[in-house]
């Protein structure tokens, strides 16, 4: 391989978020239990968000917006000012959670400091994820810092444009075979998937993904191997 740049995904690949979410989704589903079961809240909340992400994009501010319109639509608009004022103070809450750094991040990137260009690609919000890599103590480890409004294959032509590389040159690690492995794997570049424990619905796949540039291992660490 003749790689240049490893880009990292951010979001439960460097630290942990979807959890938080989750626990995020539980509170917003006891606010809202007199209108419907959990499960029927669960899905009209993601139905919503999923008609959202072209308005509002990915990250917490948008989610913050859907829960309130979900719980308008749950509701049939019936909802106090006290619930929608609740859903704001969830959102924040959300907004203000300490960084917890995955095992074996900072041992991976110091080892590969120095030797790679190391960049960040990921999407969601952009004040939201400059302020998480800045509380996690990793930003100076990286050369780029790239929030992207999706990750489709475009969108990663459009990266490796900014940073002067080929697709080959590129190496892509995440959680999201949706949206870290599958689109680098199509304009041909590398890519690496690291499987955390819970993943959103809208970032699954029901199909194996097989690719002479494709690997799959358990945690981070387990990537020096193939780029030292």
């Amino acid at each position: 391989m003749n790689i240049k740049v490893i880009a990292f995904d951010a979001d439960d690949t460097l630290f942990v978020n979807e959890p938080y979410f989750q626990e995020t989704e539980e509170k917003f589903c006891g606010l809202m239990n007199d209108y419907l079961s959990k499960q029927g809240i669960s899905q009209e909340l993601f139905k919503v968000e999923i008609d959202n992400l072209p308005l509002y994009g990915y990250g917490i501010k948008g989610y913050i917006l859907s829960m309130i319109e979900a719980a308008m639509k749950i509701s049939n608009k019936t909802i106090s000012i006290q619930v929608v004022d609740k859903i704001l103070e969830y959102g924040k809450e959300l907004l203000q959670r300490p960084i917890e750094l995955l095992d074996g991040v900072e041992e991976t990137l110091q080892a590969l400091h120095g030797k790679y260009k190391l960049v960040v690609a990921t999407k969601g919000d952009l004040l939201d994820q400059r302020r998480k890599l800045h509380n996690s103590g990793l930003g100076h480890y990286f050369h780029h810092i790239e929030v992207m409004s999706d990750k489709q294959e475009k969108d990663y032509h459009d990266l490796l444009g900014r940073l002067e590389i080929q697709p080959e040159e590129f190496f892509m690690i995440g959680n999201s075979l949706k949206s870290d492995v599958l689109p680098v794997l199509g304009i041909g570049g590398h890519a690496v998937h690291i499987p955390f424990h819970t993943t959103w619905a809208h970032e699954r796949i029901d199909h194996e993904v097989k690719h002479e540039n494709f690997k799959t291992v358990g945690k981070i660490t387990e990537v020096l191997p193939f780029l030292l």
